[in-house]
């Protein structure tokens, strides 16, 4: 099994709904903002290669979306999902499997693209999209909190192609969602951020490797207390994520940032301050080789 660091680019989101109740005098020192309170973060995809299956975990916001939406967000960068793709020799035709951490719109927005005729189509014809029915169901009748993060149009083409797949939750844990085609493959699922996020845990060089989505975003977010302002319940996500990360510690696990701008993955130390960083890299590569 291999893994492949995909950055589909940056945007801004304001750092105080990114850091919650923590004060600006203490993330900003992390994550420096700009004159309107803007940070910058990535969108960063993961893609794992076994035998002739190619596994994308979340792409990004897309491109089909109005110019007035997306100047909300400052989209920015030099990378793109297609590009990073052709770097790794693909194109979106090889891609087998699409697994969604969540149905946000910066997470599953590229999953949906727009055809020559302007008509809604998966963006990877040839794949299996996978989510989980709570979370599905979540999205189809969204909260006043969440309404604006859920989006039609990057939910309804995938249902009506046939494509859409349901990963089955029938507690905390999924351990072998993808027995035949992604041995080792795990499934946390956190209820803090949204009902029924995510999180995929992946065999990496003698450890495990997880793909942090929402619950972790980056790296500045490992003290406990620092969750993002947009969950919709908060103190359970500070539960869900000091029991992932004492079992990340105990195993020496490597953690991979979808949103951190900086640094796409760490290893982690305990410290008298709590669970922080050991080793931070920009990319997956540079890290474990």
């Amino acid at each position: 099994m291999h893994i492949h660091t995909i950055h589909t680019g940056n945007f801004k989101l304001d750092g105080g709904a990114m850091f919650g109740v923590v004060p600006k005098a203490l993330w900003q020192k992390h994550v420096p903002a700009d004159e309107n309170n803007l940070c910058t973060w990535a969108m960063r995809s993961m893609l794992v290669e076994h035998g002739n299956r190619l596994l994308l975990v979340d792409t990004g916001i897309g491109n089909k979306q109005s110019e007035k939406f997306f100047s909300h967000y400052h989209l920015h960068g030099d990378t793109s999902l297609d590009g990073e793709l052709q770097k790794r020799g693909f194109t979106r035709n090889d891609i087998t499997d699409v697994l969604l951490t969540h149905l946000h719109f910066d997470h599953v927005g590229g999953s949906v693209e727009r055809n020559k005729e302007g008509n809604l189509r998966p963006a990877f014809p040839n794949a299996a999209y996978w989510t989980c029915k709570p979370h599905w169901d979540w999205a189809m009748n969204p909260n006043p909190r969440e309404k604006a993060s859920f989006l039609s149009e990057n939910l309804m083409p995938l249902q009506e192609s046939g494509q859409l797949n349901f990963i089955d939750r029938s507690g905390r844990w999924n351990q072998n969602p993808f027995p035949s085609t992604f041995p080792g493959l795990e499934i946390f699922f956190a209820d803090g951020h949204t009902e029924s996020q995510m999180i995929p845990i992946v065999p990496c060089h003698g450890t495990k490797l997880a793909f942090m989505a929402d619950l972790t975003p980056a790296a500045a977010h490992l003290p406990t207390a620092w969750v993002i302002g947009y969950d919709t319940r908060p103190l359970l996500t500070m539960d869900e994520k000091q029991l992932l990360l004492d079992l990340a510690v105990r195993e020496d696990w490597v953690l991979f940032f979808e949103h951190d701008a900086s640094n796409a993955c760490c290893r982690l130390q305990s410290t008298e301050k709590g669970i922080r960083p050991r080793e931070l890299a920009p990319t997956l590569e540079d890290l474990v080789g």
